[in-house]
């Protein structure tokens, strides 16, 4: 079904609204944003539109960093990509948060949703790999932010089981360090 419906990328996130598909994270939040306008995802304000946008692309820009922590083991490679990633989340703890429980203020916001998988998933990768990239004491809004994330009844109640993910990903991960080996 993901070739049939994500022929171009093949890969996931595809949303399958009315038998026709919609691929990629961003398009798709823009395109809930379109078809269910009385459950916005950004900001009436136009300026705070354009800063939550910005911060969903830098979500989409940055975010694989994340991901090639979860592909490295330790050496040179896996600590760029502990720096890498580490520079992303102190971008988004200086310039992202500000003072506001979530990025848009009091309620989730697209901002929010595009960077979910931080608030769940790297839990597990920080968990595969051994390395804690969002500790209290060097990141407290981002720590207090998935905190807050994760406690919205919609969000708590979708959230994957993290044993679940933790196995899962464990075998991803194996399977592809099992690959690069010669």
């Amino acid at each position: 079904m993901l070739l049939q419906y994500n022929p171009v990328h093949k890969k996931i996130p595809v949303l399958v609204h009315g038998g026709k598909p919609i691929c990629e994270s961003a398009v798709i939040l823009q395109y809930i944003e379109e078809v269910w306008p009385q459950n916005p995802l950004l900001p009436n304000d136009p300026y705070e539109r354009a800063v939550a946008r910005f911060w969903v692309q830098f979500v989409e820009d940055k975010g694989p960093c994340m991901w090639r922590l979860f592909r490295t083991t330790a050496g040179e490679e896996q600590e760029k990509a502990k720096k890498e990633s580490l520079e992303m989340l102190r971008a988004l703890e200086e310039h992202g948060l500000g003072d506001k429980k979530f990025f848009g203020g009091d309620k989730i916001g697209i901002a929010d949703i595009a960077f979910g998988g931080v608030a769940h998933w790297l839990e597990v990768i920080e968990d595969l790999v051994g390395v804690k990239l969002i500790e209290a004491h060097i990141f407290p809004r981002l720590h207090a932010w998935t905190k807050n994330f994760k406690r919205v009844p919609i969000i708590k109640e979708n959230l994957p089981d993290y044993g679940e993910m933790l196995l899962y990903f464990k075998g991803k991960r194996d399977n592809f360090l099992a690959s690069r080996r010669p």
